[in-house]
């Protein structure tokens, strides 16, 4: 056999090795020589600084003075892999000495991430979660004939030397329709002819968040004037009268949802608030202080049960709808939430952030269930050094489960209910802000930074 012959066969030997062996990452084979390079001197058999002794798999999750090490599926969260990836050259361990080698920290990563394994027989400490969907059993508030706008009043926009960025979008749950902030005023769009089909008054000013209701017959436009005044308006789909004015914030709101039962708003923004009200008499229900930065986003789940609350910081929070009792803090993302969404079932909450990251979270029990780390991972343009601006800056769930995506890479992207990557879509001259699915999950829509509207077919990919 040629020797060209014999060196390919031996790579893809070496190739499926190495592959197999990332697949089942444990601790005997792939982790304690990462520790006996670097950890075992001060945290082995002979000694143990703050208690904690990684020379065996048992040890290493006993953890130690500070607490448990390692989380089984969480890297994010555990200890260790926190202190072994430290920016700080000063807190950083092993401590005085150059940092672990970014391809072992990778594989701890991955170790912890896939179940904290002791051997290639070990089964996974990550257990395992149904997070199966059945689009046909959540179909709530599906009403006998959708709404579509009648002959709306009609609006007169004001002048202006450019448009306004595409802040927010929606699309009807059931209809053939979008609703599109403009400045004072939301434009509504037919998504069959992408034809204006009506416009609904807005003269608060800006709107930063629009959505209709569960049902498609009522859209609610939250937003204001910086350092002015914040307000929510619902409107009347069919007629465009409105319904109800919630709020009297001193800022722009900056982040509202509508409960599916239209009896509650919550809302909050720079004000670091959450304010429920009563949609019927405007009057404040409660209010949660726990947040220490500004609200970015705010969702009701499809079932009324809980809310979600996430702010600038990274900070996600979820409570009781009915009361606004403390539920579940979750903590994964590093840098602001710019927008939560929950699946259909009430089962699953999306979160994305500033830091790249995009969260399906198992609400039972405040696990992330899937993980996408720099899910928008902008190109570096020729010439450019440092850190490039990351950032998942919107997220919606259709009836099917997929979750459709903005982000900073000037792309558009589609994930299944997986968590797994179907389709994306770029956009050349402008930065997308906004994005949601039709109510048939055929067509995605997308705003950006320069006042356009697009419109993708997902069977034809244009």
């Amino acid at each position: 056999m040629p020797h060209t012959s014999l060196f390919l066969l031996s790579a893809l030997a070496f190739l499926s090795l190495s592959v197999a062996a990332e697949e089942s990452v444990n601790y005997e084979e792939h982790i304690k020589p990462i520790f006996r390079e670097h950890c075992l001197k001060c945290h082995g058999d002979d000694e143990q600084k703050a208690d904690l002794n990684l020379q065996s798999h048992a040890s290493t999750l006993k953890g130690g003075s500070g607490g448990v090490a390692v989380v089984a599926g969480r890297s994010s969260q555990s200890l260790l892999f926190q202190s072994i990836t430290d920016p700080d050259d000063d807190a950083r361990m092993p401590p005085k000495k150059p940092a672990i080698p970014q391809a072992q920290t990778a594989l701890i990563q991955k170790w912890i991430d896939t179940g904290l394994r002791e051997t290639s027989a070990s089964q996974s400490m990550v257990a395992e979660r149904d997070l199966s969907f059945k689009p046909e059993t959540n179909a709530g508030g599906k009403p006998a004939v959708p709404v579509m706008p009648g002959a709306l009043p009609e609006v007169k926009l004001p002048t202006m030397k450019r448009p306004l960025p595409v802040l927010t979008l929606d699309a009807s749950p059931w209809a053939p329709l979008a609703a599109v902030a403009g400045q004072d005023h939301v434009r509504l769009m037919n998504l069959d002819t992408q034809a204006e089909a009506g416009r609904l008054s807005f003269p608060e000013g800006e709107p930063h968040l629009l959505r209709f209701s569960r049902d498609g017959a009522v859209l609610m436009a939250a937003g204001g004037r910086p350092v002015e005044l914040g307000k929510v308006v619902l409107f009347d789909v069919k007629t465009g009268k409105r319904l109800a004015l919630v709020g009297d914030e001193v800022d722009a709101v900056l982040a509202a949802d509508l409960s599916a039962d239209q009896k509650s708003v919550a809302l909050g923004g720079a004000g670091k608030l959450v304010k429920v009200y009563d949609t019927t008499s405007g009057k404040l229900r409660y209010k949660i202080e726990k947040h220490t930065d500004w609200i970015m986003a705010v969702a009701f789940s499809p079932d009324g049960k809980t809310l979600a609350t996430a702010d600038r910081a990274g900070g996600l929070h979820l409570w009781e709808a009915a009361s606004g009792r403390a539920l579940l803090s979750l903590n994964e993302h590093k840098a602001s939430i710019r927008a939560l969404d929950w699946r259909a079932d009430s089962k699953l909450l999306a979160s994305a952030g500033e830091d790249g990251l995009i969260v399906w979270w198992d609400v039972k029990d405040g696990w992330p269930a899937i993980s996408k780390a720099d899910a928008h991972p902008p190109a570096r343009a020729p010439g450019t050094y440092g850190k490039i601006a990351n950032g998942v800056l919107a997220a919606r769930f259709d009836h099917e489960g997929r979750l459709c995506t903005a982000g900073r890479d000037r792309r558009v992207r589609l994930w299944d209910a997986g968590g797994k990557e179907i389709q994306s879509f770029a956009i050349a001259d402008a930065q997308p802000l906004s994005a949601a699915l039709s109510f048939d999950g055929k067509k995605l829509i997308g705003g950006d930074t320069a006042g356009n509207v697009h419109f993708w077919n997902l069977e034809t990919k244009k």
